[in-house]
Order: C-alpha cells, then sequence, then structure tokens
C-alpha cells in the first residue's frame, strides 16, 4: 500500500538542485513526517515486488532493484537525522520519537522478509552453480546482503521475529530518548560564573564567548561556560583558579546521573538489557560478539586482546605523568592531592616549563579562516589535487553553513561540501560527518557531505581562534568528508564511509598528519592581527612535545572503550536494575581492566556516553584505538614515499578511499601496503613500546 504524499514536499522528489543539495529554502518542519510516511510505504512497494517477482534470480532484478529502492526514504532520512543533529527543537525531538520506532520496524519488514531472503538465496545458488555472474561489486553486495539477513534475524520462528521486532523498536526509542536527554542536561550543566575575576587565565577571546553565551542563554550578567561532549572540558587547561576548575569539572562528570529531570541511568540500563537479549536471541553470548561479528575485528577476544595490550602501559604512563603534575600542584598548594580537575591545567603548566611552549599563546596563530582555507583544504588540494570553491548561491540548513563546491584536478565537479564549524544549544556535542546525498554511478548521483564541530563562536566581527585540539579535530572530521567524497563506486550502498565501524575512522586519522606537515603548517600558522608566521622554535618544540601527555589522552581514551566492552559483554540477567548501581559497576570495570587512575577519568562516563547509548558505537568504541593501528601503519607509508606528494595521495585515494564498502576493507589496506597491519608504528606514536 502507498501513502501519496503532497507534490509540494520538498522531498517528494529529487533536488534540482547542483549535486542533488536539497533545497533548505523550502523545507518546512511539518514536511518530514509526511515524507517519512510516504518513503516506507513505497519502500515496501519496491520491495514486495522484488520478492515477488516469478522471474528467475538475476543481478537486475534483485540486487539492483534492492538499490535503487526508497529513495524517497533516503532523501528524507538524510537531511532529518541532519537536522536533529545539528540544529533540533523540541518540535523536531517529537517527530523523532515517533519516526524511530516505524523505522525500527520498517527495516524488520524487510530484513525478516523470508521471501525476499529465499530469493537472495536462489541467486546465490545459481551463481554457485554458474548460471549467473555477477560483477565484483554485486558479489560483495551479495555476500554482505546474506549475513545482514542471517544477523537480522530471517531465520528465527515466527515467535522469536515477534519478540526482535519489539525490542528493535524499544532499542530505537531508548537510543533517541538517551541523545535528547543528554543534550538537555549539556546544555543544563552550563557553568554560569558571576565575576569575571574567576575567569583569571582564560583568553580574552573565550571570555568574549561565554559573555555571549550568557547573553543567548538569557542571563543579563555573567559567563556561561558550555560544556562538550567530553569529561575534560577544554577551559580546564587556562582557568587558574582551583575552585572554578572544580564546577567546571563535576558539572562535566555530573551529567545524566543526578537523578533529576534529565538522568539517563534508567535508560542506558533498559538499553544494556535489551541489547544483550536481542544478541542471545540472535545466537549471539552477548552484544559486544554481536557487534564484532559485523566488523574487522571479528571477535570479542580480538578486541580484548588490543584493549588489554595497551590498557597496562597507558596507565603506567599515566600514573608517571601525575607525578609530575602533582608536583608542579604541591608548589602552588602544599600538600595538596592531583584531582581529575587539576590535569589540564598542571599539564599545561609542566608542559611550558618543560617546552617553553604555552598553549594560549599558539591560539592568536590559529584563526578558523586561516585554519580551513590555508591548512585543511590546501593539504588536500596539495595532495590530492582538488580545488574548493565557496557557492553563496547555495544555502545550507543554518545561517552558520557555509557552502563548497569541489573540483578535481581535470575541472570535473566532484560533489559538495558543507562546513558547520559553531556550537549552539540545538547542536549536539563532538564532532562529525553526515552524508545529505550518496555517491553512486548506479543513481548518477555525486555526494554531498557535511562536516559538523562544536567550536565556541566569537561575538561578530571578533576572530575564532582555536586550540590544537581543535586544529586537529578539523582534519580528523574532513578525512571522513574526503571519503565521502572521493567515493567512486556504483551501489550507494557501498558508498564513501559504508564501511565496517572500525575501519571507518581509519582514513579520518590519517588525515591528521597533514595538520603537523610543515610546508602546510607554516601555511595556516600566522598570527591573525600580524600575519607573521608562528615561530619556526615553536613549531619545533610542538614536534618535539607530541608524545607528551600521552599517557593521559591513551588512558581516557582506553577506559572509555572498555566500559563499552564491559557494559555490552553482560547478558541481560546480568545487567544491574538499580540506577544506583550504575557508578559501582562503572567503577569494578575500570579497576579489573587495570585502567583505573583517580585523576583520568574515562574520555565519557556511562552517564553521558552518547556514542554508545544514543549513536551507533555500541560495543564498538573501540573502533578509534583498532582504526589507528591502520592509520599509523599508513603514515609510515605515506613517509616512506615522501610524505605530501600527488603521487601518494592519487594511490591512497584510488587504492583506497575511492571503494567504499564495494568489497572487503582489509583487502584494500593489503592493496596500499602490501601486506597486513603491523602495531609497531602505534606503539611507537603512543609510548607504549615497552
Amino acid at each position: 500500500m502507498t501513502v501519496p504524499i503532497d507534490a509540494a514536499n520538498p522531498f517528494a522528489n529529487p533536488s534540482d538542485l547542483p549535486y542533488g543539495l536539497p533545497d533548505f529554502t523550502l523545507v518546512r518542519d511539518e514536511h518530514y513526517l509526511p515524507a517519512f510516511e510516504a518513503g516506507m510505504a513505497e519502500e515496501r512497494a519496491e520491495v514486495e515486488a522484488i520478492a515477488t517477482n516469478p522471474e528467475p534470480p538475476t543481478e537486475e532484478n534483485v540486487l539492483l532493484e534492492l538499490e535503487r529502492s526508497g529513495a524517497l526514504l533516503d532523501r528524507v532520512s538524510a537531511v532529518f537525522f541532519n537536522r536533529t543533529s545539528s540544529d533540533t527543537s523540541t518540535f523536531l525531538d517529537e517527530v523523532e520519537e515517533q519516526v524511530a520506532p516505524l523505522l525500527a520496524a520498517h527495516h524488520d519488514a524487510i530484513y525478516l522478509d523470508r521471501r525476499l531472503y529465499d530469493r537472495v538465496e536462489a541467486l546465490h545458488a545459481r551463481v554457485e552453480a554458474g548460471e549467473v555472474r555477477l560483477a565484483d561489486d554485486a558479489a560483495w553486495l551479495l555476500h554482505t546482503l546474506r549475513r545482514d539477513f542471517v544477523r537480522a534475524g530471517v531465520a528465527l520462528d515466527d515467535d522469536a521475529k515477534a519478540e526482535l521486532r519489539e525490542l528493535n523498536a524499544r532499542i530505537t526509542t531508548l537510543e533517541t530518548a538517551f541523545g535528547r536527554e543528554l543534550l538537555a542536561d549539556t546544555n543544563a550543566s552550563a557553568v554560569l560564573v558571576t565575576d569575571v575575576e574567576d575567569l583569571e587565565g582564560l583568553p580574552e577571546d573565550a571570555v568574549a564567548a561565554a559573555r555571549q553565551a550568557a547573553d543567548q542563554a538569557g542571563h543579563a550578567t555573567g559567563y556561561l561556560l558550555e560544556l562538550s561532549l567530553f569529561s575534560q572540558q577544554p577551559v580546564l587547561a587556562t582557568l587558574r583558579r582551583r575552585d572554578v576548575r572544580k564546577r567546571v569539572h563535576e558539572a562535566s562528570v555530573r551529567r545524566g546521573g543526578r537523578g533529576g529531570d534529565h538522568d539517563t541511568r534508567a535508560i542506558l540500563l533498559e538499553l544494556a538489557r535489551l541489547r544483550a537479549r536481542r544478541a542471545d536471541l540472535l545466537g549471539f553470548e552477548h552484544h559486544a560478539a554481536y557487534v564484532a561479528d559485523d566488523s574487522t575485528a571479528r571477535t570479542p577476544e580480538a578486541v580484548g586482546a588490543i584493549l588489554g595490550r595497551l590498557a597496562p602501559a597507558a596507565a603506567a604512563n599515566a600514573r608517571r605523568e601525575a607525578e609530575a603534575l602533582e608536583e608542579a600542584l604541591r608548589r602552588d598548594e602544599p600538600g595538596a592531592s592531583l584531582e581529575p580537575w587539576d590535569w589540564a591545567y598542571y599539564s599545561e603548566k609542566v608542559r611550558q616549563e618543560r617546552y617553553a611552549l604555552d598553549d594560549t599563546l599558539l591560539r592568536p596563530y590559529l584563526e578558523l579562516e586561516r585554519v580551513v582555507h590555508d591548512g585543511v583544504l590546501h593539504a588536500a588540494t596539495e595532495l590530492y589535487g582538488i580545488t574548493f570553491t565557496r557557492r553563496p548561491d547555495l544555502v545550507g540548513y543554518h545561517p552558520d553553513v557555509r557552502v563548497y563546491e569541489v573540483h578535481d584536478a581535470d575541472g570535473e565537479g566532484v560533489g559538495l561540501f558543507l562546513a558547520d564549524w559553531y556550537t549552539r544549544p540545538s547542536k549536539r556535542g563532538g564532532a562529525w560527518m553526515n552524508n545529505l546525498v550518496d555517491q553512486s554511478h548506479l543513481l548518477e548521483a555525486k555526494p554531498v557531505v557535511v562536516n559538523n564541530l562544536n567550536i565556541p563562536k566569537p561575538p561578530a566581527d571578533e576572530p575564532t581562534l582555536l586550540s590544537w585540539d581543535e586544529v586537529i579535530t578539523l582534519f580528523h572530521e574532513f578525512g571522513h568528508a574526503l571519503h565521502g567524497l572521493f567515493s567512486d563506486v556504483r551501489l550507494p550502498s557501498q558508498s564513501g564511509t559504508e564501511v565496517p565501524r572500525d575501519f571507518v575512522e581509519y582514513p579520518s586519522q590519517v588525515n591528521e598528519m597533514w595538520a603537523w606537515e610543515p610546508s602546510v603548517l607554516r601555511r595556516y600558522a600566522v598570527h591573525h592581527e600580524t600575519g607573521e608566521p608562528m615561530p619556526t622554535e615553536w613549531v619545533d618544540t610542538m614536534i618535539a612535545s607530541r608524545q607528551y601527555n600521552e599517557g593521559f589522552s591513551t588512558t581516557e581514551y582506553l577506559a572509555a572503550a572498555l566500559l563499552d566492552q564491559a557494559w555490552h559483554r553482560l547478558r541481560a540477567d546480568e545487567v544491574p536494575t538499580d540506577v544506583d548501581e550504575v557508578e559501582a559497576f562503572e567503577a569494578r570495570a575500570l579497576e579489573a581492566a587495570g585502567i583505573a587512575v583517580h585523576a583520568v577519568p574515562p574520555r565519557y562516563r556511562t552517564t553521558y556516553f552518547n556514542h554508545v547509548f544514543g549513536g551507533g558505537y555500541a560495543a564498538a568504541y573501540y573502533s578509534y584505538i583498532w582504526s589507528e593501528v591502520l592509520d599509523a601503519d599508513t603514515v609510515e607509508w605515506f613517509r616512506e614515499n615522501g610524505g605530501l606528494r600527488r603521487e601518494n595521495g592519487d594511490r591512497f585515494r584510488r587504492a583506497l578511499l575511492s571503494r567504499g564498502g564495494s568489497l572487503d576493507v582489509m583487502d584494500t589496506f593489503r592493496e596500499l601496503r602490501g601486506r597486513d597491519p603491523e602495531i609497531a608504528p602505534l606503539l611507537a606514536r603512543r609510548g607504549l613500546e615497552g
């Protein structure tokens, strides 16, 4: 049954703007729900025709028809979920709450359809018998489809399928609720400082941004320190007053767990329990086993092996670092013990002593526009030959969004890149990349990709000055954008970043290396007022200090990754039932993993771990370190072959970035490197060789 859609609805037909950019000037909130309803009905009708086709199954009438199906649903989903991440509202939250279980049921209706599965299996049988020959990408699609049907539960009996549908709907609803409550609590937890003297040490531009944030939040006076998604807040590195640092830190780590209006504990416990039950229903020991089965890691034991190998050395490094920081703290406050809210401040202080370099001195040389155009985009031009042109005639989904057209070295259009850099109360925390249009030769579509960051917005006419971590994040997220832009595949389901979760971070992490490239750094690290380049000795010092504080960085990350694994290695009957047990479970898990360091809280504590309880990284947060093995090995390949050279960029693009998920992704790494990955470069990078 089809659900008609008003022809005036902007999702009713493909956009006629360049590259299929959605026409945001036409989209209204009331357009989403009708488009979702019509899109789901339309795809169900298309799938019904595929499942009941009496002709013998072929690549065309099964695989390609499945790839063509769901176009309307894809259009509205891409815009809606980008919007709810980047610029949500109460109305959109309500729509998402309504749509989430409908989408889960829609997915189940397709992947639990035995007729469709039988059609796919019949095609496989014809291929095995030599009756049908598939193109390589179609053969890989058939392989992944067969696995996806089984993982979705198509082989279950009717009673188990009914339970699975209920589980999927409830899980989706809870994930949406977790993200909504966390965003609300993060906004509510921002720290209001009434006396500017309490902001001693904070750079002037950051003070101005805090005053503007307070004004926008309705405070006639004062300064609002907004919270990022991480446990450690950036302002802690410069705030001199220890009591203010403590206020900020405690506001950060209490999110979601105070028993208030936005407590996430009941949600996350139910999520952990339902995910475990679903995994059991599908024949897996726990949710972590279910997730690993669909990754390059393959087993939770493989995940545990790498995390377990790194954790003791990382924690030992962090404890050694803590001794030096506590010594510096006691020079200021005799007898004091190092606390989590002290780490960033005294880490920066000790770094200044050791390397004569202050992060606040770097900020005037790291102005956003310069970093983007003379750093991030320039490096891509040098490496891949692509160029970027601002398109002010094309409108984004928010006034802050900038639209760039990307051209290849031969002048051919590659796609569009949308940049959304600034934080706002309607945007979730963190940084990410989205696709608005997936590249596909089958659908004659070129990519439209979005990067989102959460940089505090300065007052009008003031420059946006960045921390070094924000510079690295810019390069990282643009690595994801390149993965999407360079996609050169036939099938939309294999486009760009449609790769296993523990592979997707690899290309983005590789792109971070160009932030450090001397020829690139000299172009973008320029004083925003004087135009003077960053002093050469500062650059040398930054490079020399790259491993500084690495014990902290590795420990806080591994603590979060191990927490994720701990929650998702539980069976349903092992999940705590009392919300007051969440903190105790977390403490036991960190202690058991050997990663409990008092002054180093996990990058995300359980109650605000949006990656795993509100996003797609459940039991997969390990992916960053898993991908970093590939990344560090690839950085060695670039260095061995001369670094920032077009020949290297072209090969990386051709062998890996362009191929998306059209084949086994580890084969793309082997094609580039000529062998399997080695862990030694990662251990050296993070100071863990011993």
